[in-house]
């Protein structure tokens, strides 16, 4: 049903044998209407199926609201005057229609009246000239002249539903099923042929469908035997002749099972029929009625809207309608009419506006699901319409149709916020402040636009290109471009700064954007200076001032004074261009000292005996290298050195970076020496934990493999680490001296100024992170690999392994001793402290995985504590030489987390356990104290981690730790 609006003024012409007649206007419409946005019925009724049947529902619900008993009036009396004022009843049908000037509707929605423009007398006047149309005089009248519904088929309607009354007294119109019971009043012969009475018959069968089983108020149970017998006598009638008289056994069938389905309501205590109230089938029908608000000759919303719109409100209850799908309905049918009228119809894009702010609140008062599905379709189809122009606003709008485009914007918007801030979850997952919609929508349709404007300008002027002389194309460019700005700026930006209040700082920016891109194309080409290259590049100086100026006039008053935009600018001067090729002189030599980089590392050795200073020489040979490219830049015969220097800097800046990155990655990470965990087991209470001499204890092992060479040089032995540190930092001093050098040679160019180096920051940042970084990277690694590599031996095959006490930490503390000898004999004075840090951090790491994963072979009580207490105060003792090492607070830091876990050591394995399960049960909603899953092992050791303390359980050498071991995880005892 999506496309009945599209159809239903081609289906009038066709449908006036079913008793309505062709809008007079509706044979060449000023332009297409939109697909309606609800969704499809699902049950082939025709848009004049269902304006018959929303007429059907008017009258019935109007009919029942008067203070006067129903009578019905033949045609035929109705024609005189005199009989059809003496028939009239109070019903809102027969009430007289106002004078258009009152319509407080019409003023609400910021629409004149049309009346003075329609030339409508009052009955009765006359004159020389022809008498224009009778008008209605009753808004009943008038609706039915509307929804195009002629005098028999009208006559029809008021008969059965007289008919109807007449049989059910009491009864109001929302507890009667109008098809059931139009079925029932009508025979074939209350028709003018058989064939109109079929379709009239097929039309009530399948409304009975769509409202009672395929859209009913309530959801249908599969099971339900009233819908079964229904879906089965409607598919049979389809068929076959239906009877349909009053004591038909098919017709009590129906009835039967036409109530029982009507009569069901969400709770259960409605005394009504629900019938036409189901979504979407109740929108259908609605959108019918409200499209009587529009005149059928020229669609401007009528005089009498506001007594339309009373009498519209009388099928609410009927249809299951409230204010706020009223408000979307109507909203549709007014943007709808301005599309229709050909966007020339200001007046109902405004009102579409003042509309649109009412759904706009209605939005936010309800998450009702099917009032959100339909909002989403309704809105979307909107913005899409308004999207499609404003994406290519200049070719939509010129100065003949300028005053449409705020409406146009307007409503876009609009129809943006409501679906972003009302309709969409992740936005409101999000601070609302982050975002504004509104400025966003009208930034993307100015980028859209400007592009496709620019494009067709680049045509145009490529147009011209000749293959022999094709540099002039960019001087026409910017002209046109200069030209269009001008434009934008005039006509556009005045409409768009209600949104955007840097409306014209982005087109111009997206304008500078676009030619940057072609002119960038054009200089990738050059390879010398040329006539035609300069008239281009003057050209483009120019256009870009002119764009900057308006940038920057737009963004006077802007939070950050046009910053942002002028960032989106990149400035493309002609003296760029100029210097192109002492930029490709530039490349040549940094790629080439980065070849020379690649060459020497693959032969450097690291010896801390190449000289004196234990760094390395390709260092020393690297930053000659780099000396004698400046003195080169320097020697070149430009006037630009200052604002080429930035690149030559990079350069080897880069190269620098190449170096040191290479240095630090023959190294590897911390994590190439982290050992791998052994699995949890649980201690064999009272065994002596023994092993063979000819056996190695297998706890923890190392994953890197290492290639040591027998004759020292191994590239990651002690010496070497060290080594390469120290290069990292002689590199890390050097690069003040190459800054100060820089500075001395700028000074001394032709083209230098007195001031040139006022203020001039030349920073090798890339190298200088990238040495800080190498710097901890190198620390870090010598630490892990000595700890957990080269004291392996001592830390996993002998600490605390077998006998407790005869494995204590004295051996580790004399081979950490030797080693931090050779640390600071070899390590630069202000690397050392910072290499002794990390290797002491590295060996409490290394200390407490002994105490919390050191394998089977490692057992302890609760009496050894104390030992291990005592261990590892000697172990603090060390990094602190009785003052002459490290500072206390750099120790007592670094130790504090093998501080927090040494209580548990001291701890009963009772309140281990307890401790344990509550931890379990809190981290774990799942978790109960019967059954606890085994905690993930995070490395992020803490008596507060769970799984720290099941470990502690697991080496704990008594009955109550193994038993819980056994019985909760069921932990073998070996490996």
């Amino acid at each position: 049903m999506a496309r009945l609006f599209r159809e239903s003024r081609r289906e009038l012409a066709s449908s006036s044998s079913n008793g309505f007649l062709p809008p007079a206007a509706a044979a060449s419409p000023a332009s297409s209407s939109l697909p309606l946005p609800f969704p499809d019925l699902g049950v082939l009724l025709s848009a004049a199926d269902l304006r018959e049947a929303a007429y059907e529902v008017l009258v019935a619900a109007s009919r029942t609201t008067g203070g006067k008993p129903l009578t019905y009036i033949p045609q035929a009396s109705s024609a005189s005057p005199a009989s059809s004022t003496s028939s009239a009843t109070s019903s809102s049908l027969q009430r007289s229609l106002t004078s258009a000037a009152a319509s407080k509707m019409k003023k609400a929605l910021g629409l004149r009246s049309s009346a003075s423009s329609k030339g409508v007398g009052s009955p009765g006047s006359g004159g020389g000239k022809a008498a224009p149309p009778r008008r209605p005089a009753t808004v009943g009248e008038l609706m039915r002249v509307q929804m195009c519904v002629s005098e028999p088929a009208d006559a029809r309607i008021r008969r059965g539903l007289l008919r109807i009354a007449a049989s059910q007294l009491g009864r109001r119109a929302e507890s009667i099923v109008l098809p059931l019971e139009f079925l029932q009043q009508f025979k074939a012969t209350d028709f003018p042929d058989p064939q109109e009475y079929e379709a009239w018959r097929s039309r009530n069968l399948k409304l009975l469908e769509a409202g009672l089983l395929v859209h009913p108020l309530v959801p249908l149970n599969k099971s339900d035997v009233s819908a079964q017998r229904l879906r089965q006598i409607i598919r049979g009638a389809y068929d076959r002749p239906l009877e349909t008289g009053k004591n038909s056994e098919s017709m009590q069938v129906i009835r039967s099972s036409v109530m029982s389905l009507a009569g069901r309501s969400h709770d259960g205590t409605s005394d009504g029929c629900h019938w036409a109230d189901g979504f979407p089938l109740n929108l259908h029908l609605y959108q019918m009625l409200v499209e009587a608000c529009f005149d059928n000759d020229d669609g401007t919303v009528v005089d009498e809207i506001d007594e339309v719109m009373e009498l519209l409100k009388k099928t609410w209850l009927i249809l299951g309608i409230n204010e706020m799908l009223h408000n979307l309905c109507f909203t549709w049918a007014l943007f709808n009419h301005f599309v229709m009228s050909g966007q020339v119809d200001i007046e109902l894009l405004s009102a579409v506006e003042n509309q649109l702010s009412e759904v706009a609140n209605d939005a936010k008062t309800t998450k009702d699901p099917n009032y959100c599905k339909v909002l989403s379709s309704t809105l979307s189809s909107i913005m899409g319409w308004t999207e499609k122009r404003l994406l290519a606003y200049h070719e939509t709008f010129n100065t003949s149709n300028i005053e449409s485009m705020q409406g146009i914007v307007s409503i876009g918007v609009s129809a943006a916020k409501v679906l972003v801030e009302d309709i969409s979850h992740e936005y409101r997952r999000r601070r609302k402040e982050e975002t504004d919609v509104a400025r966003s929508r009208v930034e993307t349709y100015i980028r859209s636009s400007l592009r496709t404007a620019f494009a067709q300008r680049m045509e145009e002027a490529d147009s011209k290109r000749s293959s022999r002389n094709p540099t002039p194309v960019l001087s026409i460019l910017a002209k046109d471009i200069g030209d269009l700005a001008i434009k934008e700026k005039k006509l556009y930006s005045p409409i768009l700064k209600r949104w955007h209040p840097l409306a014209s700082g982005v087109a111009v920016a997206t304008l500078h954007s676009c030619y940057g891109n072609e002119l960038k194309q054009f200089v990738a080409g050059l390879t010398e200076l040329t006539p035609d290259t300069v008239q281009v590049l003057k050209a483009a100086d120019k256009l870009e001032k002119d764009l900057v100026n308006i940038a920057v006039e737009d963004s006077v008053d802007s939070d950050d004074g046009g910053k942002s935009l002028i960032r989106e600018m990149p400035p493309y001067e002609a003296e760029n261009v100029i210097a192109n090729l002492v930029k490709v002189w530039i490349k040549e030599r940094v790629d080439r000292l980065k070849g020379w980089v690649d060459r020497n590392l693959k032969q450097e050795t690291w010896n801390p005996g190449a000289n004196r200073e234990n760094f390395a020489p390709s260092s020393v040979e690297m930053l000659r290298v780099i000396g004698e490219t400046l003195d080169a830049f320097f020697e070149l015969p430009i006037p630009m050195h200052p604002a080429l220097l930035p690149d030559l800097t990079a350069g080897l800046d880069r190269s620098l970076q190449l170096y040191v990155s290479k240095a630090k990655s023959g190294c590897v990470t911390r994590n190439s020496f982290m050992p791998q965990l052994p699995p949890l087991t649980r201690c064999e209470v009272g065994s002596k934990l023994l092993f063979k001499k000819k056996e190695k204890p297998q706890n923890l092992q190392v994953r890197v493999s290492q290639n040591g060479a027998p004759n020292g040089n191994d590239p990651l032995g002690l010496p070497q680490l060290c080594v390469r540190l120290n290069t990292l930092q002689y590199i890390r001093g050097e690069l003040e001296n190459l800054e100060k050098k820089i500075k001395t040679c700028l000074r001394n160019v032709e083209s230098a100024q007195a001031d040139i180096t006022d203020g001039l920051d030349i920073k090798f940042e890339l190298c200088q992170a990238a040495c800080q970084e190498g710097i901890q990277q190198i620390c870090e690694t010598t630490a892990y690999k000595v700890t957990f590599y080269d004291l392996g031996h001592v830390l996993w095959d002998t600490l605390y392994v077998s006998d407790l006490a005869s494995n204590r930490v004295e051996v580790l503390l004399r081979e950490l001793d030797s080693i931090l000898e050779t640390i600071s004999g070899t390590v630069h004075n202000k690397l050392r402290n910072r290499a002794i840090t990390a290797l002491m951090k590295a060996t409490f790491d290394g200390f407490l995985l002994v105490l919390l994963a050191g394998g089977p072979l490692r057992a302890f009580t609760r009496q050894d504590s104390q030992i291990i207490e005592d261990d590892f105060r000697a172990l603090r003792d060390l990094y602190l030489a009785d003052g002459d090492g490290l500072p206390e607070e750099l120790v007592d830091k670094a130790s504090s987390q093998v501080k927090n876990v040494l209580p548990l050591l001291r701890a009963d394995s009772e309140s281990l356990i307890e401790r344990f399960k509550r931890m379990m049960v809190e981290s774990n909603r799942s978790a109960s104290k019967n059954r606890l899953p085994l905690p993930p092992t995070t490395g992020h050791w803490s008596p507060n981690e769970p799984n720290t303390v099941l470990r502690v359980l697991c080496y704990r050498n008594d009955e109550t730790a193994t038993k819980f071991l056994k019985k909760t995880y069921n932990l073998p005892k070996k490996i």
